[in-house]
């Protein structure tokens, strides 16, 4: 097996690993984020922590997606493709924040809720700052930063034609599509999980996921000749 086909293999377990691990920890995570008083109450712990492994496995996916495509991408176009490293390293890092922020309300509860002395106004209101501070890394990492990396790769796999049209098509249109409704968002539009932000969040899950099937099935297509960006029509 060449290198450039066991690259391709490896980004596209990477990708899976980032759906998988996503959809997971958003599902895992609900009992923190969706109750205001979690951090006095009896908790979830155990599946909270799960959620905090999830993130933790999709913060290496994210890096590793970037690591394995950069020698790739760089005969492309060597700015362009740093960019998208720099671009997942920032998402990786917004996840990471996340994941402490969660961590740290579970940390709260454990050692705190319920004590005699314990200002239980005061702790929900720590509580409720350090989900704020997840929703917003969520808003951040996912969502805006995956619009722009989405955007730069789907431009990259589109001029070196390394993967079928169509599929780098999805993610020209989807990156857009996911950093518009993170705007949205953003101004109070409409909520993040919503039927209106998984509408938006499509495009790119189609996007990846083709991608992911592409690349673990069939690999790169050879590279264009040294004067073509793409292959004649």
């Amino acid at each position: 097996m060449s290198s450039t086909r066991k690259a391709a293999l490896v980004a596209g377990v990477f990708f899976v690993l980032t759906e998988i691990t996503g959809i997971a920890a958003l599902a895992l995570y609900a009992p923190v984020v969706n109750a205001p008083d979690y951090v006095i109450g009896p908790g979830a712990d155990t599946r909270v922590l799960l959620g905090a492994l999830s993130e933790v496995i999709l913060v290496i996916a994210v890096i590793g997606t970037g690591v394995t495509l950069f020698p790739i991408l760089k005969a492309q176009n060597e700015a362009v493709a740093l960019g998208y490293v720099c671009g997942r390293l920032m998402e990786a890092a917004a996840i990471a924040v996340g994941i402490v922020s969660v961590l740290s309300v579970v940390t709260l509860r454990q050692d705190l809720a319920g004590a005699a002395d314990t200002d239980t106004a005061s702790l929900v209101t720590v509580g409720r700052s350090l989900v704020a501070l997840h929703d917003g890394t969520f808003l951040f990492g996912p969502n805006i930063a995956l619009g722009v990396n989405t955007l730069l790769l789907a431009y990259l796999m589109y001029r070196s034609a390394r993967v079928p049209r169509p599929i780098a098509v999805l993610g020209l249109a989807g990156g857009p599509i996911i950093f518009a409704s993170a705007t949205a968002v953003m101004f109070g539009l409409y909520e993040q999980v919503s039927v209106w932000g998984v509408i938006a969040a499509v495009p790119v899950f189609a996007w990846e996921v083709a991608l992911a099937v592409w690349l673990i099935a069939k690999g790169f297509r050879p590279a264009p000749g040294a004067n073509a960006l793409v292959p004649s029509s």
